[in-house]
């Protein structure tokens, strides 16, 4: 069993097979590689569905390895791709002349709806002029925070969201590589639990359960700690606040949140959602609430306080409480 390489990459796909229910994207993906006239593309889809991995595949099948360190720019966009980036960087990049026999030169841009507005115009004016052997693969979540004239040269590839079924099986092929003695009568459970902390995104399931491993949390399994390393609420925790919200006791509900020390505001509304049902929410204020509840993820992900979003998430839910 070895830990020391990070298991998403020892088990990442090696080719268009091995990518895990996207077979829409991927048959489409493989008439384009068939040939080096392929458009530029954009994959846009949840985290972890292996848009990735897929990429690396593509560039793989024209480069070979010791081409990868001239032919090959992969960047995460929200870290790196500012104004400056774009006209140095990016701009010598596309332009040295040294490309070979025909082949090809790949730019990877992850995460590239964070690209702030402006840095897109300048990237799609690159894109526009870069000669036919360059070709660019830009990755998101989001495909409408990408500007248009960029979405309109490139094919558009939609990857969607893992099934349970199909990330339990990449993890219980994982753990049989790996040797991993996980208690039988718990089993079961273990993988649902590692599902639902995942939200469909195979690449965390996978880093949580060698998270648990390198913690040494197999052998008594327990899922509260589970829980509480993956930034969620431990079962005792939301127990007491529930009693708490059903209280209507907003300072007892806020001063638990604020004693949890591993406290993930967007795991915390994944969780909370799974639990309406036990606060005793009138029924007909239920999705005028879950609307709420979307519109506080939305900002936080926006980069809003956590904490005035939180706070005024357990108001919202205690005013909706029956009485």
């Amino acid at each position: 069993m070895g830990l020391e390489i990070p298991w998403v990459e020892k088990y990442r796909p090696r080719s268009f097979f091995d990518i895990v229910s996207q077979n829409l994207a991927i048959s489409n993906i493989k008439e384009f590689v068939r040939n080096s006239n392929m458009p530029h593309m954009i994959f846009t889809g949840p985290a972890g569905t292996g848009k990735t991995s897929t990429a690396l595949i593509i560039v793989n099948n024209f480069l070979k390895e010791e081409e990868l360190s001239t032919n090959l720019l992969e960047l995460n966009a929200s870290d790196t791709v500012r104004i400056d980036f774009v006209r140095d960087v990016l701009k010598n990049f596309v332009n040295q002349n040294i490309i070979k026999n025909g082949s090809l030169k790949f730019v990877i841009l992850d995460e590239a709806d964070n690209i702030p507005g402006q840095v897109q115009q300048a990237l799609r004016r690159i894109i526009e002029k870069a000669s036919v052997n360059i070709k660019f693969i830009l990755l998101c979540n989001y495909i409408n925070r990408i500007i248009d004239p960029i979405i309109s040269r490139c094919a558009v590839f939609r990857f969607v969201k893992l099934p349970k079924e199909k990330i339990i099986e990449r993890l219980k092929f994982i753990v049989k590589e790996e040797k991993l003695k996980i208690p039988e009568d718990k089993s079961e459970k273990f993988y649902e639990h590692l599902f639902f902390i995942s939200g469909g995104d195979l690449r965390k399931a996978i880093n949580t359960l060698q998270m648990a491993v390198a913690l040494e949390l197999l052998s008594s399994l327990d899922f509260n700690e589970i829980l509480k390393i993956s930034g969620f609420l431990d079962k005792g925790t939301m127990d007491k606040l529930i009693i708490a919200l059903k209280n209507k006791d907003f300072m007892k509900s806020i001063e638990i949140i604020n004693s949890i020390e591993t406290f993930d505001s967007r795991n915390f509304i994944r969780q909370l959602i799974n639990t309406l049902s036990d606060i005793n929410i009138d029924p007909n204020k239920v999705p005028a609430l879950r609307s709420y509840i979307a519109d506080v993820d939305y900002r936080i992900s926006q980069g809003a306080d956590e904490n005035i979003q939180v706070s005024a998430l357990i108001a919202e839910i205690i005013e909706k409480i029956k009485e």
